[in-house]
């Protein structure tokens, strides 16, 4: 019969904690504000932990349903924690808890951790170790684990940029529903599955909530190896970091909240980009086309320098009002559905790789442009000779990711050379052309970090443009088509006839 209270999985992982588990047991409290049922999963354990455990269950004396569990064969510390929340979404309970079967966490302390879930203040609670200040090293936790704690934390909210005490909590509580919303069943199953869940958290806008919370440590033995564990740490947040920047892609990782249209595209014009490159290059008082124009991010910053803005995208954005008009077409169906008219300024920036047809569509621009061949033509794009895609391809790495040189909408790649050969082959006249750095400004929020990397990046694509640029960016005017040059001659031909005496 529904008691109308929210309904809480305590789920206790456990292997070889025989002389531990029982006490860990005992010591979950009441809860009686909630519907309980405790979990137990023996990770195969090679001593009596399971049977222990079972005991229990058969005696029908323990304050809560108690269940338990024992996989077949070992599958690590984050695989079964797989295994305990797809059971909890299984059996729709509102909120599970992680819980450590050889004591190191107070379970004494599960009303704190339930609390800012139940009252609908947070959907992910982590039990921290660090926010009283000394807590963990009174609570016997050695110095080198405090230190390497407080190292690795560090390391990982600068990467991540986010401002957790502690990564390296074993004692949480998530709102199932949270669970359903990202794929942990795609991370590891060895320690630092608890980093990256934690980092699917972030990369979903999933709020941490963090209570402090006690520690004890006594004569359980240490299973996880400190060293694999940094390493498997620094591995997981390091990654997670560069597909911040499109250099990487991970599928547990791609967990942003889902966009629609093309929101995901940001401004860049306070920074050394083809953002900010382009809007300097427009004239002020001209006709400016903006091919792939996105949600508008330039327009409002041409039409303050008196421009008029033409928007081409294939979706329209929210708001079309940063245009003078907007049109909304398929590049590869409908290149041109208007011709050029007075347009001073074409830009194309970082649209080319997305096209089925680069030369396709720079034909057509050829053509259209025979009657203005003073347009100039602004376009830009990834360098897929950047010395970390180089790097990755030396380490066997070639991943495609959301966004960056290496987007899974591209269709084609570019390095100088060949995009200086698709232009000059389909009849461009490449007036400049330049490097531009990785918009750090969009990933790291500090102001010195980010203009420091911005200028060391200016000062080595000074030494080698192609190996140092993170994009391309060219100036570029239509030459005269062959037919045109004809009845250019033929016009030019029919003056010097009728003055020929």
């Amino acid at each position: 019969m529904p008691t109308g209270k929210k309904r809480v999985l305590v789920f206790v992982v456990a292997y070889n904690a025989e002389s531990t588990i029982l006490g860990v047991l005992e010591r979950i409290p009441a809860l009686e504000e909630f519907e309980v049922e405790v979990l137990v999963i023996d990770d195969a354990s090679a001593d009596g932990t399971y049977e222990v455990s079972e005991r229990l269950r058969r005696l029908h004396q323990y304050r809560h349903p108690l269940t338990v569990m024992a996989n077949p064969a070992n599958q690590g510390y984050g695989g079964n924690q797989k295994i305990g929340y797809q059971y909890a979404i299984a059996a729709n309970f509102d909120i599970v808890v992680l819980l450590h079967g050889d004591g190191q966490y107070a379970p004494e302390l599960l009303p704190e951790l339930l609390a800012p879930i139940s009252r609908g203040e947070a959907e992910v609670v982590h039990g921290s170790r660090m926010l009283t200040p000394m807590g963990a090293i009174k609570g016997g936790m050695p110095l080198y684990k405090f230190a390497g704690n407080r190292i690795l934390t560090g390391y990982q909210n600068l990467v991540l940029g986010s401002r957790l005490s502690e990564f390296h909590t074993g004692y949480k509580a998530y709102a199932v529903g949270a669970l359903r919303r990202i794929p942990f069943d795609r991370n590891s199953n060895a320690f630092h599955f608890d980093t990256e869940i934690i980092i699917q958290w972030i990369r979903a806008q999933i709020p941490i909530f963090e209570v402090p919370i006690t520690t004890f440590y006594g004569d359980e033995i240490c299973r996880v190896n400190g060293l694999r564990y940094a390493w498997d740490v620094t591995l997981a947040s390091t990654a997670a970091f560069l597909m911040r920047f499109g250099l990487l892609y991970r599928r547990n990782f791609d967990v942003e909240p889902q966009d629609t249209g093309n929101k995901h595209y940001e401004p860049k014009l306070s920074f050394e980009s083809t953002h900010s490159l382009a809007v300097a290059a427009v004239p002020p008082g001209t006709a400016v086309i903006d091919m792939g124009c996105g949600p508008g991010h330039l327009s409002a910053a041409l039409r303050a320098k008196g421009c008029r803005v033409v928007g081409i995208d294939l979706l329209p954005p929210a708001d079309t009002s940063a245009f003078d008009e907007f049109i909304a077409t398929d590049l590869n169906v409908r290149p041109f559905p208007r011709p050029l008219g007075n347009a001073e300024t074409f830009l194309f920036l970082d649209v080319i790789e997305h096209l089925a047809s680069p030369e396709h569509f720079l034909d057509e621009l050829r053509k259209e442009a025979q009657q203005n061949l003073d347009l100039k033509i602004i376009i830009s794009t990834g360098n897929i000779g950047f010395i970390v895609t180089r790097l990755m391809l030396f380490f066997g790495q070639f991943n495609y990711s959301k966004r960056g040189i290496l987007d899974r909408t591209h269709t084609r790649l570019f390095t100088f050379a060949s995009m200086r050969r698709i232009l000059q082959e389909s009849g461009f006249l490449i007036e400049s052309e330049r490097g531009v750095p990785a918009p750090v400004p969009l990933v790291l929020k500090s102001r010195f970090w980010s203009r420091l990397l911005m200028w060391v990046q200016a000062q080595l694509i000074k030494i080698s443009r192609g190996l140092f640029s993170y994009q391309i960016y060219m100036v570029a005017r239509p030459l005269a088509t062959v037919p045109t040059l004809l009845e250019k001659t033929h016009s030019y031909s029919q003056l010097r006839s009728e003055v020929t005496p």
